[in-house]
């Protein structure tokens, strides 16, 4: 599902961020762990085609990210990454069930409402369908965001810092619900984070 060789970045000729070589097999949950600063959410950000690398390979479900445009990585990004990021992003226009549906639009995919239901009722909270986004919590929108991420059958579910504010016990809960999804959906799921809580979750690991 994810390979990376020789991978490396830099921003606007900053300092050279060198990630090492790493693999991950369809199906499997990953971790990246590192302290604040090191590049997690950099490397986060280009496994899901949010930006080009500068230098080596990165391949996803046997695409090259390294050598397609950035019109093209928006479109292998709607059609098969789901991305949670470290803050929701969510459209406060909207309800939290159009939140869900936006992003079928977005990927260019046909409006499906039962679809919508069925993530929210499997997410506990078909019940905020028709609220707005300033009517919930941070714990139910950030339940919200996976629903988003996960809605249209992601091959690949990406989790940026996802347990960085939480106690122990909703810790364990947003990874245990991230997992679950992710089998649910059948996608390959990696989470980037500096909380070595959830480090016994996962058996691939990429220290940076």
């Amino acid at each position: 599902m994810l390979q990376i060789k020789g991978l490396k970045h830099t921003y606007d000729g900053a300092a050279v961020i060198c990630y090492p070589d790493w693999e991950v097999k369809e199906g499997n949950h990953a971790i990246i762990l590192g302290n604040s600063g090191c590049g997690k959410t950099t490397l986060l950000h280009l496994i899901g085609g949010l930006m080009p690398p500068k230098e080596g390979t990165l391949e996803v479900a046997g695409e090259n990210l390294s050598e397609k445009s950035k019109a093209k990585l928006d479109r292998f990004r709607g059609e098969h990454i789901g991305i949670v990021f470290q803050k929701p992003h969510l459209v406060r226009s909207l309800t939290v069930k159009e939140n869900l549906t936006l992003s079928q639009y977005l990927a260019h995919k046909k409006t499906d409402s039962k679809r919508a239901d069925e993530v929210l009722e499997r997410l506990g909270i078909k019940e905020l369908a028709n609220r707005r986004v300033h009517q919930i919590s941070q714990g139910q929108a950030q339940r919200v965001s996976i629903g988003r991420a996960v809605i249209n059958n992601p091959k690949l579910l990406l989790a940026d810092e996802p347990t960085a504010s939480l106690d122990d016990e909703n810790c364990q809960k947003v990874i245990d619900l991230l997992k679950s999804q992710a089998e649910k959906t059948g996608a390959t799921l990696i989470v980037a984070t500096h909380d070595h809580r959830v480090k016994s979750e996962f058996q691939n690991e990429l220290d940076l």
